[in-house]
């Protein structure tokens, strides 16, 4: 019997991924993390970290598995929390998701697994994992889930071969309707639980009273750039080298305040991420405002108006080269080479045809369609058919 720690959160995901592990003849053991926990910034009732411990202890109880909790806290706020701050604060916008699947969950959560014995680690995400032998070593292959709406492969972007060869995804090839049938078939007390928003493993946070604890608030002005300002203005433009055009196909618009009107005030440009549109409390126009810039430096936050505004697309973007990350480290492609993907630049954005660059210094990703709100901090993830290839940060 091998033996198998599920990540126990309190929802459904998890809970019926013990089950089935158990359902299987694997040895069981339920490890609930405490990553961190602030009432100060949580929406009270959402998700507060006692119930989902309780409930995960209840789970445990009925499917007959030890269970235990494990206080990740410090090295969650070490890693996730003061990363975020710190990202925040340089104009950019993390994703903790990611990250808390590569730092904490397939990290130091999977070391305390397997210093407790265990084989492998399950965790209730809707993804799958494939190997196939491949001159004479093993391969690992991370795929896409089952359920289309679901799919949470984006979200385990960073993960190694070595982590991959120690997890089971155990309700990756279900649709989440099934998943529920079968919670409710064992009356496991997660079945009509709602799923958890908000940021990973904490619950639901109101991301401005988050960051203010760390960065204070500074009033700036919030401008308005028309959508036939200058900057936008397509002049034909010749390249010396295949190198520069693939460096102006993803260069990022620069603003300054003369390009557009003030139309209202803010509490700091660092709380605000491109392609937003709540929080700018501004009204009369005759369409909603969303940001097409920040600039934490000057304290500026720069709009457009409609989500066509031209401000809004881009069609590359640039990973540098420490911030690039193979899965699968045997497709990686060498300098001057490239190679045709799908991409995505947000969890659930359906996948773009687009095509890597590889070059000394960092990846080129140009996307075949202009792409909205590419955003400084978050990753870019392809595939090649529903085979998550690898991952990076945007730069």
């Amino acid at each position: 019997m091998k033996k198998v720690v599920v990540g126990l959160s309190g929802g459904v995901d998890s809970s019926v991924s013990a089950y089935l592990l158990k359902e299987q003849g694997y040895e069981v053991i339920g490890l609930f993390m405490k990553n961190w926990h602030d009432d100060s910034v949580t929406i009270s009732d959402e998700c507060p970290w006692l119930d989902d411990s309780n409930d995960a202890m209840m789970v445990a109880n009925k499917l007959g598995i030890p269970f235990q909790t494990v206080d990740l806290s410090e090295q969650y706020k070490e890693r996730i929390v003061d990363y975020m701050f710190n990202e925040y604060e340089k104009g950019r916008t993390p994703n903790p998701d990611v990250l808390c699947n590569r730092e904490i969950k397939f990290d130091v959560f999977m070391k305390i697994a397997l210093s407790l014995g265990a084989d492998y680690v399950a965790t209730g995400h809707y993804c799958r994992k494939a190997e196939f032998e491949k001159d004479g070593k093993m391969i690992y292959q991370l795929l896409s889930g089952e359920d289309n709406n679901k799919d949470q492969s984006y979200f385990l972007c960073q993960l190694t071969q070595e982590q991959l060869s120690k997890t089971l995804f155990p309700i990756g090839e279900l649709q989440k309707s099934e998943v529920r049938k079968i919670a409710a078939e064992q009356d496991l007390i997660t079945a009509d639980k709602k799923d958890s928003q908000g940021l990973c493993f904490i619950g639901k946070v109101r991301l401005p009273d988050f960051l203010q604890q760390k960065l204070k608030p500074k009033e700036g002005v919030i401008v308005e750039v028309p959508a036939d300002s200058a900057n936008f203005s397509e002049e034909e433009v010749s390249f010396n080298s295949h190198l520069e055009e693939l460096k102006h196909l993803s260069k990022k618009f620069n603003y300054s305040q003369e390009d557009g009107k003030v139309v209202g005030k803010h509490q700091g440009a660092h709380y605000f991420t491109k392609g937003q549109r709540k929080g700018l409390a501004v009204g009369g126009t005759p369409e909603p405002l969303f940001v097409i810039d920040t600039d934490v430096d000057e304290n500026i936050i720069y709009t457009g108006q409609g989500k066509d505004h031209p401000g809004i697309y881009r069609q590359g973007l640039f990973v540098t080269e420490d911030e690039i990350h193979w899965v699968r480290k045997d497709l990686q492609i060498d300098e001057n080479e490239e190679l045709r993907v799908k991409a995505r630049i947000r969890y659930r954005q359906p996948l773009q045809d687009a095509i890597l660059y590889q070059t000394s210094n960092g990846m080129y990703v140009i996307f075949d369609d202009p792409q909205a709100s590419i955003t400084e901090g978050q990753f870019v993830a392809w595939y090649r058919n529903e085979e998550l290839l690898g991952s990076g940060v945007i730069s």
